[in-house]
């Protein structure tokens, strides 16, 4: 099964069945972008629009991108608004042209199925306009040593996708090779955890501007 079929069969359960992963995120990604200011957004990944509600808050214009047709269709059935376009796409090919320049991209929990992270790295340059800022948040490399990965239940069982480890040195350095500075990294734990290894990874990076380029 492919990871975008994957994400169909898994579209009409997301929201409901208990993910401590998803919910997670959803808290990581708000405590961490009210903290900034942004106006026009691509997000990658938007799934079924747990994150895509809260990024309208704060932005005038969302773009939000996903393989999957199921989890988009519940997207759009949550989420009526002028101010959001949603676009279905494959980020590991050219990113589509209509997508406008942005001060902020996102992408949650999707880079464990992306092979070449590089090439993310040199599209969302592409995107973004200087000093723009490029967020992530992703399961844990630490999780991931320890056998984790997106799955979901099914009538036939569980189903496991296809998942690549990225180590938090390949973020930095694929980071660094297209441009872009860290300017924030932290890791995050399940309520009470603090003793156990961290569920998620999350890092702002910003692009470099053209006179530090130059």
């Amino acid at each position: 099964m492919s990871i975008a079929q994957a994400y169909n069969a898994w579209s009409d359960s997301y929201d409901t069945n208990e993910n401590k992963t998803r919910d997670l995120d959803q808290q990581v990604t708000r405590e961490t972008l009210e903290r900034y200011d942004f106006q026009q957004v691509l997000e990658l990944g938007c799934g079924t629009g747990k994150n895509t509600v809260y990024l309208l808050e704060k932005a005038s214009v969302v773009t939000a991108v996903d393989f999957s047709e199921g989890m988009l269709a519940k997207a759009k059935a949550k989420i009526n608004s002028p101010q959001i376009t949603f676009l279905q796409a494959d980020i590991t090919r050219p990113w589509p042209s209509t997508i406008p320049a942005v001060d902020l991209i996102t992408c949650n929990l999707t880079l464990e199925h992306i092979a070449d992270l590089g090439f993310i790295f040199q599209q969302a340059g592409e995107k973004l306009i200087d000093e723009g800022l490029f967020f992530l948040c992703e399961l844990h490399p630490f999780k991931q040593y320890l056998g984790s990965k997106a799955r979901f239940d099914t009538e036939n069982g569980v189903q496991e996708l296809e998942v690549y480890q990225h180590h938090i040195s390949e973020y930095l350095q694929k980071a660094t090779a297209h441009e872009f500075e860290l300017i924030e990294l932290r890791e995050w734990f399940d309520e009470g955890g603090t003793s156990e290894i961290p569920r998620l990874l999350s890092l702002v990076f910003r692009k470099s501007s053209l006179k530090k380029r130059s």
